[in-house]
């Protein structure tokens, strides 16, 4: 659950939580990885999922989010 300013893409955001990612995870997990991505260093797909909620609590979104399979 990401709260944000209206003016940032979602797009932006999603890139942003990626790179983050991305670099930590190869800093933690450098040797076992370059065995398995060794001409790309990116495992990301090119889809996501991404909603706006309205008039709801805190605490209702964390339930659903907590809920998902």
């Amino acid at each position: 659950m990401i709260e944000t300013e209206p003016t940032m893409s979602i797009s932006k955001i999603v890139n942003l939580i990626e790179s983050y990612m991305t670099y930590h995870i190869w800093e933690r997990y450098s040797n076992y990885l370059k065995k398995h991505f060794w001409k790309e260093r990116t495992f990301w797909t090119d889809e996501y999922f991404a909603c706006s909620v309205g008039n709801v609590s805190e605490e209702t979104i964390k339930k659903y989010i907590e809920n998902q399979g």
